[in-house]
């Protein structure tokens, strides 16, 4: 009987742990509009994006490329973006729009982004990937004005 409860327990703390780290951390991706489906970010590649950024709790924007009007350049799964843009933009194909729903930890974690996002923030991107080294998404037409991260 006590074999039996304590595998039992066992089971129980198991379970536990696979539920909450699912539920706190990582990236969720849903497709707004499909991309070529077979262009796909590799580590290293330079991207081109347009996103805006908003707080998952009450939807304030606190940051956007589209308002710029200024595609974001960035090399990706080198740490130059949030892990949550490293685990999901390279996920996306050339041309997609998404939206990235990201944990804290994925995100700007317990610091936040002083005056733009409090501590332990989950965060909402739209994203769309434009352009991947010099090879374009059918609606994109590269032109000068582009913020990059060198």
């Amino acid at each position: 009987p006590i074999q039996k409860y304590l595998l039992q327990k066992l089971d129980e703390i198991r379970l536990e742990k696979v539920v909450y780290s699912f539920r706190t951390m990582g990236v969720e991706k849903e497709i707004i509009e499909a991309g070529d489906g077979e262009t796909f970010p590799q580590k290293g590649d330079k991207l081109t994006m347009h996103y805006t950024g908003t707080l998952a709790e009450g939807g304030t924007q606190f940051d956007s490329s589209v308002t710029r009007g200024k595609p974001f350049q960035f090399v990706i799964g080198i740490g130059q973006v949030i892990q949550g843009w490293d685990d999901g933009v390279m996920k996306m194909s050339l041309g997609e729009k998404a939206m990235l729903k990201i944990s804290s930890d994925f995100g700007y974690g317990e610091r936040g982004a002083p005056g733009a996002i409090p501590p332990n923030a989950d965060l909402n991107f739209e994203v769309e990937l434009l352009a991947i080294g010099e090879k374009n998404a059918p609606s994109f037409k590269r032109a000068t004005g582009i913020c990059n991260i060198l």
